[in-house]
């Protein structure tokens, strides 16, 4: 076969990396006892298949010391992405739902660390990066992904690719939970929301349902002609199913859902959509930008500082879960029995309950001017003299 591209590898006597003329893949030629071997890397990328050249010098080089080749000099040089990929494949093994969200944050610290070797990270390493998030995120996102670092690298020491496992910082978190939508906010953000997310927008805020709860619902939880939706127990967070009465609002979004399900493609071919909220067919998935560029055009946002081109910088001063904390709320300000609530939101402590369930400034305000005007009332009530009193005093004359 005729070589179209040759790439050394290293110093002389370390060989080289080919591709044939026809074949996609990279092979590793080098010398073995006075002998040219060439041997396939199965890769098609030149990054991928100078790894697998390596790892067949060292075995060689071990072969030749009389010993059992080993995989230790590839382990030594697995990357910090390839161990998220590992932890990644652990995950959906083990049944781990909260992959589905951690995916975000594992992207983030793979965009930072995905090529550095693992072995040679240190915890100073790890402190940069959290200096430098720090900027654009709070401590508890940051937490959360140097936490799924930690994970990868404790994997790895047990499944023996790595010998030891450095300490990885915590931060303290101060997470409270106080951020609201009013419906004149909400009517705001959905206005500047794209389209597959509106009604997904609005579901959310009437049920106080987690975003994944609505990202997996399909048409085969909602019973239309019974006027229920079923949660599976396999798409709720605490793994309890439950179940939701379609009335009111509920109902008109889930119409105008059941009029989306239809999709036409490009060669006229007409599909029906299994998920309530989807995005031509597939799932919603990550939604961040939008949904903070939605937040910053309804005016619901801060400047945390200044654009390369000078302009504000600024970020959302609102949460998609807050939609959760917000429906909470509305179902008992509405008169809602809390455990009732409960069942709906799909908490199962009254202790988780009550951190959603926070009392906003307007609540207190509300409560004080009630409380005025009650006094004021009892004001006005005293100028009145006692019936009793009055009886007392004329029968005194």
């Amino acid at each position: 076969m005729k070589i179209i591209e040759r790439v050394p590898y290293g110093k002389r006597g370390e060989g080289s990396l080919v591709r044939y003329e026809g074949v996609a893949t990279w092979f590793s030629v080098y010398c073995q006892r006075g002998q040219e071997r060439r041997r396939t890397t199965a890769k098609t990328d030149l990054k991928a298949a100078r790894k697998a050249h390596r790892g067949f010098l060292d075995a060689l080089a071990a072969e030749r010391q009389g010993h059992t080749p080993l995989p230790a000099p590839l382990a030594a040089r697995v990357t910090v992405g390839e161990l998220l990929d590992q932890l990644e494949r652990d995950f959906q093994l083990r049944g781990v739902k909260w992959w589905a969200q951690a995916k975000y944050h594992a992207a983030v610290v793979r965009t930072w660390f995905g090529d550095q070797r693992a072995d040679k990270l240190t915890p100073a390493d790890v402190d940069r990066y959290i200096e430098a998030r720090l900027a654009d995120y709070a401590p508890a996102s940051v937490n959360r992904q140097t936490g799924l670092l930690a994970a990868a690298l404790r994997l790895a020491h047990r499944r023996g690719t790595l010998t030891s496992v450095i300490a990885v910082r915590r931060l303290p978190e101060r997470n409270v939970r106080q951020g609201f939508l009013e419906r004149a906010d909400l009517d705001k953000v959905v206005a500047a929301l794209p389209d597959y997310l509106q009604d997904f927008t609005r579901f959310a805020y009437l049920t106080a349902w987690r975003r994944g709860e609505l990202a997996t619902l399909r048409w085969s939880d909602v019973d239309r002609s019974g006027g229920v939706i079923r949660l599976r127990p396999e798409h709720s967070k605490n793994g309890r199913g439950r179940t939701v009465a379609i009335e009111g609002d509920l109902r008109v979004i889930l119409e105008r859902r059941w009029q989306a399900r239809q999709l036409k493609d490009e060669d006229g071919t007409v599909r029906v959509a299994e998920l309530v909220f989807h995005r031509r067919g597939a799932p919603a998935g990550d939604f961040r930008k939008a949904w903070a560029a939605a937040c910053v055009e309804a005016g619901l946002y801060q400047v945390v500082g200044v654009n390369a081109d000078g302009s504000e910088k600024r970020i959302p001063s609102r949460l998609f879960h807050d939609l959760r904390r917000s429906g909470i709320r509305n179902m008992v300000r509405a008169g809602v029995r809390e455990r009732v609530a409960m069942e709906i939101s799909g908490h199962r402590t009254r202790s988780i309950f009550d951190r959603y369930n926070i009392t906003s400034e307007d609540d207190l305000r509300e409560a004080m001017q009630r409380t005025s005007d009650y006094i004021s009332a009892q004001t006005t009530r005293s100028n009145v003299t006692p019936f009793r009193s009055a009886v007392v005093a004329g029968t005194a004359q």
